[in-house]
């Protein structure tokens, strides 16, 4: 299992389903996923919004209990299943082992307290210290994130920061407690390129300071090219895809990666070459296609393809590598090798021969 280093893995999902139940039906908002996260590593979870990437980390810390969510499966963590743990043994694991930085820093700081005031109490919700003590552990968590002249800042409001700035103490928030699980969603989204690198290579460093195992929620392929160790590709609560970061980029075998790498620019692509977007947009969770959920919206769908139902399974010559799609591997990498050099699907599928069964 991609995440495993042979010993045993800090964090261990299996089977895991989460729906919600609505007016218009149940929403099947992860539909049976398993990954592995080791420590001192970092697994990358990419995919289009509404695949379910935040549920599942949601999941892990058992907020969506409070949405009246449906969960089976596991999640192991040090030895303990979260999903069965009682809500009291589960707020001791979530802001002290296992923490969060969510995807909207102004959102998640409350506006009425100041940013230290914050910092204060989530380190004494799991330390027992005087206020003092907290109150210079914040100041140095601050400094820690890169946060200028933190003794200053430490008792300045939300909005007197930077969206950077307060980003930066989202995760020093979540790291005041030095957690052995961090889990941030879409830490660079809204955030200029600049600032994304700074917050990518500081979650980088406090990783090998800290030795924590990270998990980063994505839709940018780019973002988990530049952190993570391993990434698992989800599309309509699954994952189709799972492979270390070199694989997927050098070697992807699914067509909805594909899709992903050849919707972004690189710097090996020349200045005429078009971006190809995937066309369509996600399937309905409550009313899911049949059989392979991404064939309305795949280039290389066939008939059979509705009907069949693609389990993620082992690369037959790649064990680490695992893949949940009904084409022949062999047309699937020839397929690849033509999108590489610049052919767009239409094209990639004729120079292939890619047959079209009678519908």
């Amino acid at each position: 299992m991609i995440g495993s280093s042979g010993a045993e893995p800090l964090l261990r999902v299996q089977d895991l389903h989460v729906e919600f139940a609505t007016e218009d039906g149940v929403v099947h908002a992860v539909d049976g996923i398993d990954y592995e996260v080791a420590r001192g590593r970092t697994l990358g979870i990419v995919g289009e919004s509404g695949s379910g990437k935040t549920v599942t980390s949601l999941t892990t810390l058992g907020l969506t209990r409070a949405q009246g969510a449906r969960v089976s499966g596991q999640i192991m963590f040090e030895g303990r299943d979260l999903v069965a743990l009682p809500e009291a043994e589960l707020r001791s694991v979530r802001g002290n082992d296992i923490a969060m930085v969510f995807q909207d820093p102004l959102s998640s700081l409350h506006p009425f307290f100041k940013v230290g005031t914050q910092l204060v109490e989530a380190v004494r919700a799991h330390q027992d210290v005087s206020k003092a003590a907290a109150r210079e552990r914040a100041i140095e968590f601050l400094g820690l994130v890169g946060i200028p002249d933190p003794g200053r800042r430490v008792d300045e409001y939300p909005h007197e920061f930077s969206g950077g700035m307060r980003q930066r103490a989202m995760i020093a928030m979540a790291l005041v407690n030095e957690p052995k699980l961090l889990i941030a969603d879409e830490p660079t989204t809204a955030l200029d390129v600049t600032v994304q690198a700074q917050i990518l290579a500081l979650l980088d460093r406090l990783q090998r300071e800290l030795g924590m195992a990270i998990v980063i929620i994505t839709h940018d392929l780019g973002v988990v090219a530049e952190v993570a160790d391993d990434i698992a590709v989800m599309y309509a609560g699954r994952i189709v895809e799972m492979a270390s970061t070199e694989v997927v980029f050098d070697g992807p075998e699914h067509p909805y990666t594909w899709g992903l790498l050849k919707s972004i620019p690189t710097l090996s692509s020349s200045r005429e070459q078009d971006l190809v977007p995937i066309s369509g947009t996600p399937p309905s969770l409550i009313r899911r296609p049949s059989g392979c959920h991404f064939h309305p919206r795949c280039p290389y769908s066939q008939p059979s393809h509705e009907r069949i139902d693609p389990q993620l399974k082992p690369v037959p010559d790649a064990p680490e590598h695992h893949v949940a799609c009904l084409l022949e591997i062999d047309v699937r990498r020839r397929l690849w090798a033509e999108l590489r050099a610049g052919r767009r699907p239409e094209e990639a599928r004729a120079t292939v021969g890619v047959p079209e069964e009678p519908r």
